[in-house]
C-alpha cells in the first residue's frame, strides 16, 4: 500500500488497480459482499475480489458512525463557511472553470456525465454536466461525511482512483462510477480533486464498459494535469517581471493549453472538427481525421461544405450562432456515412458575430446501439434453453435451427404463449448474435403511432416530434434481427409501407427526404390465420407470401403429451431457486389436474400457474387446492344449460362472457387475457368499462 511520503505517477492511471478486469461472478462477489458487510458486518478484507483500499475505507467509515443510508446531498457548510472555502480556493476555480468549458463542448459530458471540482476537504467548488446535479453551496464530501468515496481514496493514496456503483459506502451513490485525478501543488501534495461522474450499466463487466472506463479515467487524468500544469504555470509568472516577459508567458501559455488540448482530443473517440465561417477546417482530431480518410500533416486547406450534400444546411444553421443537433451525412469518396452532428458556433462577444464553430461526429450506429441498449431488446435466449421432449416440438425446433442459418424471411405460427419469441431469439442468436435484436408488438401498440415507432420520424414532422427526430426499430434493427410479433394485427395502410422496405432494403423516416439502407433479417410471428385474411381481404396477399418464405409452426401446449408435466416440474424448481425456498414436490393429485387441462395460455400461462402455486403452498407438497381456480373449475366455453334462455345469445352478452372467462384463465393478468380473446390491450380496457366489468 503506498505511503503519504511516495512519489505518484499519473501516468499510470490506467493501470492502477481501481481499472481492475472485472467478469461477471467478480462483480456478483463484490454485490454479494457489500450486502453482507451492510447487514452482518463481515470482515470485507477476506474477500479477494475486493480492492483492499475499498476494504480499510469501509472499514473505516464504519468506525467514524457513518450511516451508509444517509442522505449525501445534506450540506455541511454555513454560507459564510462556503464563501470563505471558495475564497482561499479562487485560483484553482478560475484555472479549471475554462477548461472544463472546453471540455464540455467536446466531450461527452453533455450525455449522462457530470464533472465536479473538489478542495482538499471535499468541498464542492465547481459542477459542469447533465447526469445528477447536487447544490454545490455547503456540501463537503469525504470519508468523515459520507464514508467511502472517490475523493477521499484519491487524497489518501495521491493517484487516479476508480469507484464502481457498491464500492462507495453510502447506498445512495450505488448507481453511479466515479473518477478522481489529483491535482498536486509543487511540493506533491493535493490541494483539490476533479471527479468525473457517469450512471453504471446494468451490466459493468461488458468490454464495451470496461473501454469506456478506461476512456473515462485517462480523461479525468488528463484534465488534471491540464490545470495543475496551469497552476503551476501561473506560480512561475507571477514571479517574474511582466514587464520584462509579458510576449513570453502569453506565447508560453498558448503552448500549454494547445498541448493539453490536443493531448485530451486524443482520448475522444468522436470527430471533433473546428472550422472558421466559411467552412475551412482549422483542427481535426485524429478520430475525425479517419472519418474524413485526411493526412494527418493537414498541409492544404480543406473545407467542410466538401464532404456535405449540395442540400445541406450546416454552414447556414452555423451562421445563425445557435447550438444545436443534426443528423448529417458526409460524402467521402464513393462512401456515404451518416453521423449525429453536435454544432457549437464560437461568437464574437463584441460583435455578435460568428467567427468560428466546432462539431462533434459521432457514428449514427453508435447512436443507435445506445437507443437499442435502453429500450432493453436484449436476445438472452438461444437453443439450448427451449426445452421439450413431445416429437412434434422437437420437429419444430430442428426445422428452426435449419432456418437460422438462412437469411431468408420467417413467419412463426403458434398460439399465444406458445414460445415464438423464445425461437426468435434462439433464432438470432445462431444468425446475427453480434446485432441487434429488436422486437415490436404490432397488437400492443397504439394504431397512430405504430407508423412513427416502426419507420421512425425528422424532428418537427408532426405536434409532440422530439426535436433532432428519432430512429424507428427498423432503422435500429441495422445489422441484426428485427422481430414482428401479433403481426396479423398491423393496419393494412402500414403493410405497403413495411413490404416496400422489405423489396428495397431501404427506409425512410415520416418527414424525411431520403431513404437509409437497412440490413436486417426479419422473424414474423402470428396466433392467425393469415392465409385465410387474405383469402378474405383483411390481410395483403404480397405481404404474406414476402413474409412466408420460411414458415415455421409451433404446437400448443395441449398437444405436448408429457412436456406439461416436465415443463411444471421445471418452473416450480426455478422459482423456488430464484425466491430462495425450499424447492417443492408436485403431488400426484395436483400434476393430474394440470395435466389434463387445456392450457389455452399455453407455456406462459403455465409458468404464472406455477408461481401462483408456490406461493400459496404452506409445506413442500403442491396440492390441488394451491392450484389457480380456473384449473380446478377447468374452465371451457359455454355450455348450451347457460343459454337456455335468449338473453344469454345476445352478441354483447357472450361477449362479456368470453371477456369474463378469459380473465378467469388469465388470472386477471390483462396482457395474457387479451391475447387469449385476440384484442389488443387498449380495446380491452375500453370493453371492460362498457360491461362495468371489475377486475
Amino acid at each position: 500500500m503506498p505511503t503519504r511520503n511516495d512519489t505518484p505517477n499519473l501516468h499510470q492511471s490506467l493501470a492502477n488497480d481501481f481499472n481492475y478486469d472485472l467478469t461477471e461472478k467478480g462483480w456478483a462477489e463484490i454485490l454479494s459482499c457489500k450486502k453482507s458487510f451492510l447487514q452482518n458486518a463481515t470482515d470485507p478484507c477476506n474477500n479477494v475480489h475486493m480492492n483492499k483500499e475499498v476494504s480499510y475505507s469501509w472499514l473505516r467509515s464504519r468506525e467514524l458512525g457513518i450511516d451508509p443510508y444517509m442522505e449525501v446531498r445534506k450540506p455541511h457548510l454555513s454560507l459564510r463557511q462556503f464563501s470563505e472555502m471558495t475564497k482561499d480556493n479562487h485560483l484553482i476555480i478560475e484555472i479549471a472553470r475554462p477548461l472544463v468549458n472546453t471540455f464540455k463542448v467536446m466531450t461527452i459530458l453533455t450525455s449522462g456525465y457530470i464533472l465536479y471540482l473538489c478542495d482538499e476537504n471535499g468541498g464542492f467548488l465547481l459542477q459542469e454536466g447533465d447526469m445528477m446535479r447536487v447544490p454545490t453551496e455547503g456540501l463537503v464530501w469525504n470519508e468523515n461525511t459520507i464514508g467511502t468515496n472517490v475523493h477521499s481514496l484519491c487524497v489518501r493514496l495521491r493517484r487516479p482512483v476508480q469507484l464502481m456503483g457498491p464500492e462507495h459506502y453510502c447506498v445512495a451513490l450505488e448507481n453511479i462510477i466515479a473518477s478522481a485525478a489529483p491535482i498536486l501543488d509543487e511540493s506533491g501534495k493535493v490541494i483539490a480533486t476533479l471527479i468525473l461522474s457517469q450512471p453504471l450499466i446494468e451490466k459493468p463487466w461488458l468490454e464495451s464498459f470496461r473501454n469506456l472506463r478506461s476512456h473515462t479515467l485517462g480523461l479525468i487524468t488528463s484534465l488534471a494535469k491540464a490545470v495543475q500544469g496551469e497552476i503551476k504555470l501561473h506560480i512561475k509568472n507571477e514571479k517574474l517581471k511582466v514587464s520584462n516577459h509579458n510576449l513570453g508567458i502569453v506565447n508560453e501559455k498558448l503552448v500549454t493549453t494547445h498541448s493539453t488540448l490536443e493531448t485530451t482530443l486524443a482520448f475522444i473517440d468522436e470527430g471533433i472538427i473546428s472550422i472558421d465561417r466559411d467552412g475551412t477546417i482549422i483542427h481535426i482530431n485524429k478520430e475525425g481525421i479517419q472519418m474524413l480518410k485526411l493526412n494527418s500533416d493537414l498541409k492544404e486547406k480543406i473545407n467542410i461544405k466538401k464532404f456535405l450534400c449540395s442540400q445541406s444546411r450546416i454552414m447556414d444553421l452555423i451562421l445563425e450562432g445557435k447550438n444545436i443537433d443534426v443528423e448529417e451525412s458526409l460524402y467521402v469518396a464513393d462512401d456515404e456515412q451518416t453521423y449525429l452532428m453536435n454544432i457549437r458556433p464560437i461568437v464574437n462577444l463584441n460583435t455578435d458575430r460568428v467567427i468560428a464553430a466546432v462539431l462533434k461526429l459521432t457514428h449514427i450506429e453508435k447512436i443507435n446501439a445506445l437507443a437499442v441498449n435502453r429500450s432493453g431488446s436484449i436476445a438472452s435466449y438461444s437453443f439450448e434453453d427451449i426445452l421439450g421432449e413431445n416429437k412434434e416440438f422437437k420437429k419444430s425446433i430442428a426445422l428452426a435451427q435449419r432456418f437460422a442459418n438462412s437469411s431468408e424471411n420467417i413467419l412463426m405460427i403458434g398460439e399465444s404463449g406458445t414460445g415464438k419469441e423464445l425461437f426468435a431469439q434462439a433464432i438470432h442468436n445462431t444468425y446475427r448474435p453480434q446485432g441487434t435484436f429488436m422486437a415490436v408488438n404490432c397488437a400492443a401498440m397504439p394504431r397512430e403511432l405504430i407508423e412513427s415507432e416502426l419507420f421512425g420520424y425528422e424532428g418537427g414532422s408532426f405536434t409532440g416530434a422530439e426535436r433532432s427526430g428519432r430512429p424507428g426499430k427498423i432503422e435500429l434493427a441495422h445489422g441484426g434481427t428485427l422481430f414482428l410479433d401479433e403481426i396479423g394485427d398491423m393496419p393494412i395502410e402500414i403493410q405497403a409501407v413495411l413490404l416496400r422496405t422489405l423489396e428495397d432494403k431501404q427506409v425512410m423516416r415520416i418527414g424525411g427526404r431520403r431513404y437509409k439502407k437497412v440490413d436486417f433479417r426479419l422473424i414474423a410471428a402470428t396466433n392467425k390465420d393469415l392465409y385465410r385474411m387474405v383469402e378474405e381481404h383483411q390481410y395483403r396477399e404480397d405481404l404474406y407470401f414476402r413474409l412466408s418464405v420460411l414458415t415455421l409452426n409451433i404446437p400448443p401446449l395441449r398437444k405436448r403429451g408429457n412436456d406439461i408435466e416436465v415443463l411444471s416440474k421445471l418452473f416450480v424448481n426455478n422459482y423456488c431457486k430464484k425466491s430462495g425456498r425450499k424447492i417443492q414436490q408436485i403431488g400426484l393429485a395436483a400434476q393430474k389436474r394440470i395435466n389434463d387441462y387445456r392450457w389455452p395460455g399455453n407455456v406462459r400461462q403455465l409458468q404464472n400457474a406455477m408461481i401462483y402455486a408456490v406461493n400459496t403452498t404452506q409445506d413442500d407438497l403442491i396440492k390441488p387446492e394451491n392450484l389457480p381456480n380456473y384449473i380446478l373449475q377447468d374452465s371451457g366455453p359455454i355450455k348450451i344449460n347457460e343459454a337456455s334462455n335468449n338473453n344469454i345469445l345476445r352478441l354483447e352478452n357472450l361477449e362479456k362472457v368470453a371477456i369474463e372467462k378469459a380473465l378467469l384463465h388469465s388470472n386477471n393478468y390483462i396482457p395474457d387475457a387479451a391475447e387469449i380473446l385476440g384484442i389488443s390491450r387498449s380495446t380491452l380496457y375500453r370493453k371492460l368499462k362498457d360491461y362495468n366489468i371489475n377486475n
